[in-house]
C-alpha cells in the first residue's frame, strides 16, 4: 500500500506544492497582540484569528472597510485591505501590504543671530547643502508583538521595534470610524543633539494585476496615468501631482495616498510643487507607492535653493510622527479623487456666511512687475490662482527688494501711485488687493502697517522735511525719521501694525525687545503673526512654541494682542501647489470693502473679530458665556478630517493655562457646538483652538475678561 502522510495523499502535496509556488502566502506565527486597551464599538471593532488581527469599521456613505495585519519575520504586515459598497460584497485592494520609511538627516545650525539653544527657530537653513554631514537610512523592523487602542472613534494598531538609522520607536495604523481613511505612522525618535531630517512613507506590495494603473494629475491638473507593469523596476518615479495626490487604481477599486495636507510642509519661500507622492514598480508583480520630501529647492531665486530648505526639526527625546494617508475607495480614481479632495474642501477656502477670506504677507513685487510689463492691464498668475483658492482680500507687500523703500520721496512716491493703481486695477467686489509693506525701519524687527485706505509715506526723513507734508499731486504725504515718527503716523491714519515671522528671521528679539514701548503697549499694534514656522512633528500644534507662545506673553504683557495668518512667500506661477503652505484669516464681514476705503477690515482685525484656519476648521462662532468666576468658552465648529482635540487657553497676566478637551469621538465631516467651562477667577484672557488628526487647525483671538476677578 503506498505510505501516506498526515492522511494526506502524496497527489494533494503535489497539488499544494505546485500552489504554494504559484500563490505564495505569507507565513506567520499566532500572533501576540494585546488588546488590554481595546474595547469594541458599533461600527469599529478589531479580533485577532490565529496569526493575524481583523479590523473592521464603517466608512463614509455606508461603506465597510477591512484590515488584516499580522507580523512576518519580524515585519508589520497588512496581509488585506478590502471595502465593502452599500449593499456589496466585500472588494479585495491589496494584499501583504509591509510598510516602508525612509529617512535623509542633516545638521541643524543656529542663524538669524539666535543662540545655539535656539537653533529650532531657524528658517534660513540647508542642512541637505552640506553633503559631508547628510546621512540616509532606510528602515528595519523587529516586530514580536502588536497592541490595539481605542480612542474615541478610531482604532490604534501599534507594532513596536522600527529602526531607521539613528531613529527608534514603532509602526502604528490609524482607523477612523465614519472615514475610508488609513493612516500609517513611524512614531520614533532620537538622541543626537541638533538633527533636522525629512521622510518617505509608503506601502510596498501593492498588486499589479489588483490596481494596475497609477492615476493622477499633473501641475497643470491634467489627468495623468501610467501602467505600472511599464514602469522600470526599481526606480522611484516621483510624480508632480496637483493637489499633493496619487491613486492606484483597479476593477476592484482604488487605493489614494497623500501626505497631511499642512503639516507636511515646512516653510520655504516658494510652493513650487518638488513632487510629494510617487510610486515604484518592484519584483514579482508588486508596487510601492508613497509620500516624499524633494533634496533641495527648486525656483527663479538662486538665493532660496542655496539659503532656505530647513527640513523637520527632531530635538532630543522627542517622538517624531512620520506619516502618510491612504484612502481605500470602491469606486475608480474620479471616484476617489473627488471623495479624498473632500478633506480639505477641494484645496479652496469654503465661504462662509458674514465672513471673508484674507491672506497676508506675499512679495510680489507687483507694481514693478507691471511697470516694466508696459501695461496695467497685466495680470500677474498669482491673482487668478488666489481666486480659485477662494480668496475674498489680498494683503500684499511691496518694497521689499523691489522699488526704494528707503528712498525719501522722489522715486518711492511714483512708485506708491503705481502700487495704488495697479491694486485698484485688479481689485473688484469679490476680490480685493490690499497694499501693504513690511517695512524694516524703526519700531524694531520686521512689521507690516496696514492703513485703511492707500497713504503715502517714506521709511526716511530729510533734515528739511516735515513729519506731515501736503503734496499738490499725492496729497498728504509722510516722512518718518523715527519710531515717534512712525507712532504719530499710525495714530494720525488710524493704522494697524503687527510683527511679522516674530522671534525668527528678521524679527528675531522681536517683538520682546520692544514690549514696553508706548506704540506696541498701544491699539495700534495689533499684535503679531501665525505661520507654521519652524515644524516639528513632535507638536500637536503648527507654530506651536514660537508663533502661540509670542501671542500668549504678549496678551500677559497687558493690552489685547491678537494674530494674523500670514504665508510670507514670494512670486507665483501655475504649477505651483499652493494650499499646503497657505493658511487663511476668515474676517467678519459683511462684503468686501472698496479700494477707496477700507476700514471695515482694519476695524474687524482690531476688535480680534476673525480666526485664523488652515482650511479644514471653521470656528463659526465663539464666545464667553456666564457671569462672575463660572464662565465658559462656546463654539459652533465645522470640520473635515477627524477631529483630535479642543482647548481653551488663557492667561493671568503672568502665565499661561489651558484646558485640552479630547474630540477624539468626533466622526468626520462633522458640527458641533463646544462647550469648555473654566473659572474666570484670575484670568485676565481666554482663547480657543481646535486640531483635527491630521495637524490642521483653527483659533480665535484672545478675549480680554472685565477684570481679574472674574466679576
Amino acid at each position: 500500500m503506498p505510505a501516506k502522510i498526515n492522511s494526506v495523499s502524496t497527489g494533494t502535496l503535489i497539488v499544494i506544492f505546485i500552489l504554494e509556488l504559484v500563490c505564495p502566502v505569507v507565513r506567520a506565527a499566532t500572533l501576540h497582540c494585546d488588546l488590554s486597551q481595546y474595547w469594541p464599538a458599533p461600527g469599529l471593532t478589531a479580533s485577532v484569528e490565529m496569526e493575524s488581527l481583523a479590523v473592521v469599521w464603517d466608512g463614509e456613505s455606508g461603506q465597510k472597510l477591512r484590515a488584516r495585519f499580522t507580523i512576518d519575520a519580524g515585519i508589520p504586515t497588512v496581509q488585506e485591505l478590502a471595502v465593502q459598497p452599500p449593499a456589496g460584497s466585500w472588494q479585495i485592494l491589496a494584499q501583504n501590504l509591509t510598510p516602508e520609511f525612509g529617512l535623509t538627516t542633516g545638521i541643524r545650525r543656529t542663524n538669524h543671530g539666535l543662540p545655539e539653544e535656539n537653533r529650532w527657530d531657524v528658517f534660513w537653513d540647508t542642512p541637505l547643502n552640506r553633503p559631508g554631514e547628510v546621512r540616509r537610512f532606510s528602515v528595519a523592523f523587529h516586530a514580536d508583538r502588536c497592541a490595539v487602542k481605542t480612542d474615541g472613534a478610531r482604532l490604534e494598531i501599534n507594532f513596536p521595534g522600527l529602526e531607521i538609522g539613528i531613529f527608534s520607536g514603532s509602526v502604528r495604523f490609524t482607523v477612523y470610524r465614519g472615514a475610508n481613511l488609513l493612516r500609517l505612522e513611524a512614531i520614533a525618535k532620537t538622541d543626537e543633539p541638533s538633527v533636522a531630517y525629512k521622510y518617505d512613507a509608503a506601502l510596498k506590495g501593492l498588486s499589479e494585476e489588483l490596481t494596475p494603473r497609477v492615476v493622477w494629475r499633473d501641475v497643470k491638473s491634467e489627468p495623468q496615468s501610467a501602467t505600472v507593469s511599464a514602469a522600470e523596476s526599481n526606480q522611484q518615479i516621483v510624480l508632480r501631482a496637483r493637489n499633493r495626490l496619487a491613486i492606484a487604481e483597479g476593477a476592484a477599486g482604488s487605493i489614494a495616498v497623500f501626505p497631511p495636507p499642512h503639516q507636511f510642509f515646512f516653510a520655504r519661500e516658494l510652493e513650487v510643487n518638488l513632487g510629494y507622492v510617487w510610486y515604484r514598480k518592484d519584483d514579482n508583480g508588486t508596487f510601492t507607492l508613497g509620500v516624499r520630501h524633494a533634496d533641495k529647492e527648486e525656483g527663479y531665486n538662486p538665493a532660496w535653493i542655496n539659503g532656505v530648505f530647513s527640513l523637520y526639526n527632531a530635538p532630543p527625546g522627542t517622538w517624531q510622527r512620520m506619516s502618510a494617508y491612504f484612502y481605500l475607495s470602491p469606486g475608480d480614481a474620479a471616484e476617489c479623487r473627488e471623495a479624498v479632495m473632500a478633506y480639505t474642501h477641494g484645496d479652496r477656502y469654503k465661504p462662509l456666511p458674514s465672513f471673508k477670506t484674507m491672506v497676508t504677507h506675499f512679495h510680489f513685487a507687483f507694481a514693478q512687475e507691471l511697470i516694466e510689463s508696459g501695461s496695467f492691464d497685466l495680470t500677474p498668475p498669482w491673482i487668478s490662482m488666489f481666486r480659485d483658492l477662494g480668496i475674498n482680500i489680498a494683503h500684499i507687500f511691496d518694497f521689499h527688494g523691489d522699488g526704494h523703500p528707503n528712498d525719501p520721496g522722489p522715486l518711492r512716491l511714483p512708485e506708491m501711485e503705481s502700487y495704488f493703481l495697479a491694486c485698484l486695477k485688479h481689485s473688484d467686489e469679490n476680490f480685493l488687493i490690499l497694499p501693504g509693506e513690511e517695512a524694516n525701519a524703526h519700531l524694531g524687527g520686521h512689521y507690516n502697517i496696514l492703513f485703511p485706505k492707500p497713504v503715502y509715506w517714506t521709511h526716511v526723513r530729510t533734515k528739511d522735511q516735515p513729519l506731515v507734508e501736503k503734496h499738490p499731486k499725492w496729497g498728504t504725504v509722510y516722512h518718518a525719521g523715527s519710531a515717534g515718527d512712525v507712532f504719530e503716523i499710525m495714530k494720525l491714519e488710524n493704522a494697524l501694525v503687527w510683527q511679522t515671522h516674530p522671534r525668527t528671521k528678521g524679527s528675531t528679539g522681536f517683538p520682546d525687545k520692544i514690549k514696553d514701548t508706548d506704540y506696541l503697549q498701544s491699539d495700534q499694534w495689533l499684535g503679531t503673526a501665525f505661520k507654521a514656522m519652524p515644524v516639528d512633528l513632535s507638536q500637536q500644534r503648527l507654530g506651536e512654541s514660537r508663533c502661540f507662545g509670542t501671542l500668549d506673553d504678549m496678551n500677559n504683557w497687558g493690552r489685547p494682542k491678537y494674530m494674523i495668518g500670514e504665508v510670507d512667500t514670494y512670486k507665483k506661477f501655475p504649477e505651483y501647489d499652493l494650499y499646503g503652505d497657505f493658511n487663511v484669516n476668515y474676517v467678519r464681514l459683511d462684503r468686501v470693502p472698496s479700494f477707496e476705503d477700507w476700514t471695515p477690515i482694519n476695524r474687524a482685525l482690531r476688535a480680534g473679530d476673525f480666526f485664523v484656519t488652515t482650511g479644514e476648521i471653521l470656528i463659526k462662532t465663539c464666545s464667553v458665556e456666564g457671569q462672575g468666576t463660572n464662565r465658559e468658552v462656546v463654539a459652533d465648529v465645522e470640520w473635515t478630517f477627524p477631529l483630535e482635540f479642543v482647548e481653551a487657553v488663557w492667561g493671568d497676566g503672568q502665565t499661561t493655562g489651558r484646558n485640552v478637551i479630547s474630540a477624539t469621538d468626533q466622526l468626520p465631516f462633522g458640527n458641533r457646538r463646544f462647550r469648555i467651562p473654566f473659572d474666570a477667577t484670575g484670568k485676565e484672557w481666554i482663547r480657543f483652538s481646535v486640531w483635527d488628526s491630521a495637524g490642521n487647525g483653527a483659533f480665535t483671538q484672545p478675549k480680554h475678561l472685565r477684570s481679574n476677578d472674574g466679576k
